[in-house]
């Protein structure tokens, strides 16, 4: 009978496989700052959902990509994503208007659930914030936060954080920069000074 139940479900196809393992090792890299095998990977998630002939599922692929930018504050228009946008699902169009900052109450309902809550918000909620589970959501969503305008210190401090603790050496950097920016306008001296060595030990420019 266990024989029997396993021949009903089919294999999942090989493509599919090796399309997600390489967009995952690319996403890990882009934010661990290996921008050489986050190509490579890149470009075999590319080749292995190309094998379809199906422009949504190379656009979801590019979307994934453009969403591990925005986690390290990178907002460089999502032109590969944007020339396959209208074979796009509606998921995934809902998904491009959020990182770009223009998501509108329409779309909560078809973004991932952990995103859905901060639509439309006005002030950083960095209760919700911290309530998304999955580290890269959660810097994705730092960064959309961000780039609206309404990141808090909370909101950079909880960004540096995991990042941290994921070893993201990218977007870790990126939001040293912008703690840094702040304690420098504030003149925080102290703290400009903390900031500054993190930043030199992700550099590899700490005094040994």
């Amino acid at each position: 009978m266990a024989l029997a139940a396993c021949g009903n479900n089919p294999p999942v196809p090989e493509w599919q496989m090796n399309a997600k393992g390489s967009a995952d090792r690319a996403a890990e890299a882009w934010l661990s700052g290996d921008s050489r095998v986050e190509a490579a990977e890149f470009a075999r998630a590319r080749a292995e959902v190309s094998r379809t002939a199906r422009p949504d599922l190379l656009a979801r692929v590019e979307l994934l990509r453009c969403a591990a930018r925005a986690a390290a504050l990178d907002f460089e228009p999502c032109t590969a994503f944007d020339a396959l946008a209208s074979d796009a699902a509606p998921a995934e169009q809902a998904y491009a208007r959020y990182l770009k900052g223009a998501a509108q109450a329409a779309d909560a309902p078809l973004l991932p659930e952990a995103h859905r809550g901060l639509v439309g918000a006005t002030a950083a909620p960095d209760a919700a914030l911290a309530g998304i589970a999955d580290p890269m959501s959660r810097l994705v969503a730092a960064g959309v936060l961000f780039k609206r305008g309404l990141a808090t210190p909370g909101t950079i401090t909880l960004a540096v954080d995991t990042a941290s603790a994921r070893g993201w050496r990218r977007p870790l950097l990126a939001w040293l920069q912008v703690q840094l920016q702040r304690a420098q306008a504030a003149g925080a001296a102290d703290e400009v000074a903390r900031i500054q060595r993190r930043i030199d030990v992700v550099q590899g420019k700490a005094a040994l």
